[in-house]
């Protein structure tokens, strides 16, 4: 299939699941009134129910969709590993532990912004370490150590968090934000959200042409006259503002970005920077399908998203594991 063929189909395809969730939902709306009081207005609940609830969920699940594929198909490709995915860097476990601090020091309900900034600032305290340990003369290699060691420390630091916790409510919210979910969100958070993630995908697809050359091997890639520390800081920024913006206002969403670059590379020539644009359009379909799902699965109760992109994620991830195995050996 051509690219720009593909490119085609996954945008009608995002195109629709956009429409189908705007128009599903528990308050039973026809879609002519749906969208005539989306776009000029009519009955005030209604309007209330499309511009205030539903736009801003659909925005940002295609918006953290588009992002964690974009960000899985750029990892898997500067790290040379099909098994590589966002969270392999930190990013977005340090993002879950500034906001879990936000809501243990009582703060996430004295401002609007106070939750999202505290996860900004996890990812931003994230992003100078792996910058000062692994950016500057490490290899590949590093970052990937590096990244585990982070993500391990960011995961033991919130269930301390967790432990010390005052009250049983408080943990329950600690809990249920890092499920992920893009219900009960507003327009402020799409627009706290939405610039910096258009920053990091700016930088990740400066990284493309690199990208195919990193196919080679760093030596090679380094013979063809690609500029290594430049290459890694576009990808650790990128990444970083990405996942730490989605993050920041969705809570953690996992597998994303694992499984939608496996699902679009056969229909690709395989080149990492051909693959970017096809996996973040997938990657939007994906969170998009899966939160329309979530409203329907479990009647009268819904579903965090998180929970459903790991219920998809975690069996594809054993199956890609297994397959390399069989490959090795």
């Amino acid at each position: 299939m051509s690219q720009s063929r593909l490119n085609l189909l996954l945008c009608l395809l995002v195109l629709a699941l956009f429409l189908a969730s705007m128009l599903i939902g528990p308050a039973r709306l026809g879609p002519l009134d749906s969208l005539r009081a989306l776009v000029a207005g009519g009955d005030e609940a209604t309007m209330i129910i499309m511009r205030e609830i539903r736009l801003p969920r659909a925005i940002l699940a295609l918006a953290v969709g588009f992002g964690l594929g974009l960000c899985g198909a750029v990892l898997q490709g500067f790290l040379r590993n099909p098994l590589a995915e966002p969270g392999i860097i930190g990013v977005s476990a340090a993002a879950s532990f500034g906001a879990v601090l936000v809501f243990y020091s009582g703060l996430a309900g004295a401002a609007f912004y106070a939750l999202p900034a505290g996860a900004l600032a996890g990812a931003a305290l994230s992003v100078v370490i792996l910058l000062a340990i692994a950016a500057r003369h490490g290899s590949t290699l590093t970052l990937i150590l590096s990244g585990v060691a982070l993500t391990s420390l960011a995961g033991a630091l919130t269930s301390l968090v967790l432990n010390l916790s005052p009250n049983p409510f408080a943990s329950y919210e600690i809990i249920f934000w890092l499920l992920g979910s893009v219900k009960d969100r507003s327009m402020n958070d799409v627009w706290i959200a939405l610039p910096l993630m258009l920053a990091g995908w700016a930088l990740l697809v400066f990284s493309g042409r690199a990208l195919d050359a990193f196919s080679l091997g760093e030596e090679a890639a380094a013979g063809l006259g690609v500029d290594m520390r430049r290459t890694r800081l576009l990808v650790i920024a990128g990444v970083a503002l990405s996942v730490g913006a989605g993050t920041a206002v969705t809570g953690a969403i996992g597998f994303v970005g694992l499984v939608v670059p496996h699902l679009v590379r056969p229909l690709t020539d395989r080149m990492p920077g051909s693959l970017l644009l096809p996996s973040g359009l997938g990657g939007a379909a994906l969170l998009l399908a899966a939160d329309i799902a979530v409203r329907i699965i479990v009647p009268g109760k819904e579903l965090n998203v998180g929970v459903v992109t790991a219920l998809i994620g975690a069996p594809f991830f054993l199956w890609l594991i297994v397959r390399s195995r069989r490959e090795i050996f």
